[in-house]
């Protein structure tokens, strides 16, 4: 497979060359790595915001991670994920974090979703889904269940 590629018409449209992306060094085997996620989760008028701000602790750093919300309620499925999201199932939004150094950050996260129905409350469970290949011997800061009431308030995690 080529670094580069040139569409033709597509739909009416011309897709315009891709850039060759630079090579992110894999982890080594036996690294360790220290995710965290930190944010807010807000439910209002059927309608969950999720705030997500990845970090890694170290000590190595990580090519890439894929971070998991799974919500207690179904999502009506109908937004537009922002780039690096897909929808796992009717109930979970998986979300690249972006490459981050030892002690650095990964990309930040904001989620708008509508749920399923008008819930009292939402709970949103937040886990790393794959690590990139580096170990983790702390999962507390990156596991999270955040219950968030129908009253448009932010709860921190």
């Amino acid at each position: 497979m080529g670094t580069d590629v040139v569409g033709g018409p597509v739909g009416g449209a011309t897709v315009a060359p891709v850039a060759p992306v630079a090579p992110v060094a894999p982890v080594a085997p036996g690294a360790e790595a220290d995710l965290a996620y930190h944010g807010h989760v807000s439910l209002w008028a059927g309608r969950v915001g999720v705030w997500v701000e990845p970090s890694n602790h170290g000590p190595a750093a990580v090519p890439d991670a894929t971070v998991r919300l799974r919500f207690s309620a179904p999502l009506d499925g109908t937004e537009q994920l922002p780039p690096g999201c897909l929808r796992g199932s009717p109930e979970t939004v998986l979300c690249s974090t972006g490459e981050m150094r030892a002690a650095g950050a990964g990309r930040p996260i904001a989620l708008d979703l509508r749920v399923a129905g008008s819930p009292a409350e939402v709970v949103v469970n937040i886990n790393t889904s794959w690590s990139g290949g580096a170990g983790d011997r702390n999962p507390g800061n990156n596991t999270h269940r955040v219950l968030a009431p129908a009253t448009g308030d932010k709860y921190a995690y």
